[in-house]
């Protein structure tokens, strides 16, 4: 079974920076889009950023459009979001997932690993 080891968050100030990895088995980012997801509790999760498999085209939810940069390394079977300029809204845990296709269609695949949390605050 494919899974996904995310890694990379932590405590950050308002404006710092992260850069969170996810970590595919299985060469799974060969055959699906990659999805990074965030979820606060008792809210629902919000897909932050999308990037394809084949073409490496991507996708970025408004509020975090200019800030955030996603990547992947096929070397390492590894995708990063690459997280600048953070804001207290953008606490939250951190999860990857395989897209339904290897396209960003806005579809994903609900398999999540551990998560990784960002907490951005002074």
């Amino acid at each position: 079974q494919a899974q996904f080891v995310e890694s990379g968050g932590g405590l950050v100030q308002p404006g710092g920076s992260l850069r969170l990895s996810c970590t595919a088995s299985a060469n799974t980012l060969g055959h699906h889009a990659t999805v990074w997801v965030r979820q606060v509790p008792g809210k629902e999760r919000e897909a932050v950023s999308c990037i394809s498999s084949d073409d490496d085209s991507t996708t970025y939810t408004s509020s975090v459009k200019g800030r955030f940069t996603i990547s992947r390394d096929d070397a390492k079977n590894t995708v990063y979001l690459q997280m600048n300029s953070l804001k207290p809204e953008d606490t939250a845990v951190y999860y990857c997932a395989p897209g339904s296709t290897w396209a960003c269609d806005g579809n994903y695949i609900e398999m999540w690993g551990q998560g990784t949390p960002v907490t951005v605050s002074s």
